[in-house]
């Protein structure tokens, strides 16, 4: 038995380093399993945010974001109609109020002028004879010079050329059409690179007139509205910028992305695009049409109180300017102090949520850079720090509550990018460009188009105020 004992000891101990050798790798294993369980914990809450945030992006739709109608589709969003007007209901209903006495137009037996209508004439022919005559003491020949513009010996008139030009660049027909336009309506066969001459040679009759009308909108100390969106210009993506006032516009081809009008003044009302902000000794105003249509989405599908809030008093100060406005007062300070506390109160409280919430996961772990917000945390920032700029139409009347004046000026030129894709040429865009700027100020103040083209650049802009 004494001889016994120590073999069954070394059995023992050898078998309790087997196990300890055993526990040791069970728990490198478990080890192992509990940083894979780990690692599968992050992808998984990496995948719930981003499904989160894909979610969000299909539910945004032209009525609450920046997104356009256009790109809804034929599926329109049931709860959040693409039409949904965001001032508000009026407490109203559609049609004549109560009290309201209906009109309705009579005929009578003796007019006071009577008007006779032909049928449209077709277009006319004009033959320019320059006449020729010799003295008769010397014998010199003198000829008579042909009216400006007539330089050839077959040409189109100047009103079918500004026809042309008007229906190329106000409503951008393209040119194959407009030839067959031209040929049904009026019996005249224009190719289409005589229609592209009349183009070129207008807006460079046009060039230096639509140059001076940059003047009095950048160094007017007054309220200008800016916009820009991208261009493709010879096969590459660039910039067209907007800049104009209720009477005037001005639009500006670039190549660089942050590229800006020189000699700014006054009020700028834009949205909130950076490269703006670094323009010095002007004032600026955000379009809050942006917020209105931002708001919505944080409120709805983000669950977050205080942007349905912060949009409802939005909207009712902008009633309250507007208002103030037609009746040709300020808005009283009282009342301009309620909307600046509410204001604040909400902005403070939308900071205060979105510190007490837990931080979003990073896309990539240990990736270095600022860490990433959600889709609410930004627009409280911008609130907060641009609320001088938010609420300028409070304080002043001439501001208005949105930017609509330059997005109305920019639509008509993303339309000619649907149309045609883009420009084959800097020359092109900057010609298009030319010609948009006559023909919106022109527009602007109520003068016929055509009449203006035809006429040539002395007389549409004299006298012209920002």
């Amino acid at each position: 038995m004494a001889e016994a004992w120590p073999a069954a000891e070394r059995a023992a101990v050898g078998e309790i380093a087997g196990l300890r050798a055993e526990n040791a790798r069970l728990r490198a294993e478990l080890a192992a399993w509990q940083q894979r369980a780990e690692g599968q914990r992050a992808e998984i809450g990496g995948l719930q945010q981003r499904w989160e945030e894909l979610e969000r992006q299909a539910g945004l739709h032209s009525a609450n974001s920046g997104k356009p109608p256009s790109s809804d589709g034929p599926r329109k969003p049931p709860a959040e109609p693409r039409t949904r007007s965001q001032r508000g209901r009026s407490g109203k209903r559609s049609g004549g109020q109560p009290g309201h006495r209906g009109a309705t137009l009579q005929q009578t037996t003796r007019p006071d002028h009577i008007e006779s209508h032909l049928p449209p004439p077709r277009w006319e022919v004009t033959e320019h004879r320059a006449q020729a005559c010799r003295c008769g003491s010397c014998g010199q020949l003198t000829r008579a010079a042909f009216p400006a513009g007539v330089n050839a010996p077959v040409q189109y008139g100047p009103r079918l050329a500004a026809t042309a030009v008007y229906l190329q660049n106000a409503h951008f027909l393209p040119e194959e059409r407009l030839a067959e336009i031209l040929r049904d309506l009026h019996g005249v066969r224009v190719c289409a690179a005589t229609l592209a001459g009349m183009t070129r040679q207008a807006a460079e009759r046009w060039r230096e007139c639509s140059e001076r009308v940059r003047d009095p909108i950048a160094g007017a100390d007054s309220v200008k509205h800016l916009d820009e969106t991208g261009f493709r210009i010879a096969g590459r993506t660039q910039w067209l910028h907007v800049t104009g006032t209720p009477r005037l516009t001005f639009y500006r081809p670039s190549a660089r992305w942050g590229s800006l009008l020189e000699g700014l003044r006054g009020c700028l009302v834009h949205d909130h695009w950076k490269p703006y902000f670094t323009i010095a000794g002007v004032r600026h105003a955000l379009c809050n049409a942006h917020h209105l249509r931002e708001l919505p989405a944080l409120a709805d599908m983000d669950g977050e109180a205080w942007a349905g809030r912060m949009q409802r008093l939005l909207r009712r100060a902008g009633q309250a300017a507007r208002i103030a406005r037609e009746r040709g007062i300020p808005l009283p300070p009282s009342l301009v102090q309620r909307i600046e506390r509410h204001y604040d109160s909400l902005v403070a409280r939308a900071l205060a949520e979105h510190a007490a919430r837990a931080p979003l996961r990073p896309p990539c772990p240990g990736r270095r850079g600022r860490k990433k917000r959600r889709p609410g945390h930004n627009p409280a920032l911008r609130l907060r720090d641009r609320k001088e700029a938010v609420l300028r139409f409070v304080h002043d009347p001439c501001v208005p509550f949105t930017n609509n004046l330059a997005e109305r000026d920019l639509r008509m030129m993303k339309l000619r990018m649907k149309i045609s894709g883009g420009f084959r040429s800097r020359q092109g865009a900057q010609d298009c460009a030319t010609l948009r700027s006559v023909l919106s100020t022109a527009r602007k103040q109520g003068r016929n188009r055509i009449e203006t083209l035809r006429q040539g650049p002395a007389a549409p802009l004299a006298g012209l105020q920002s």
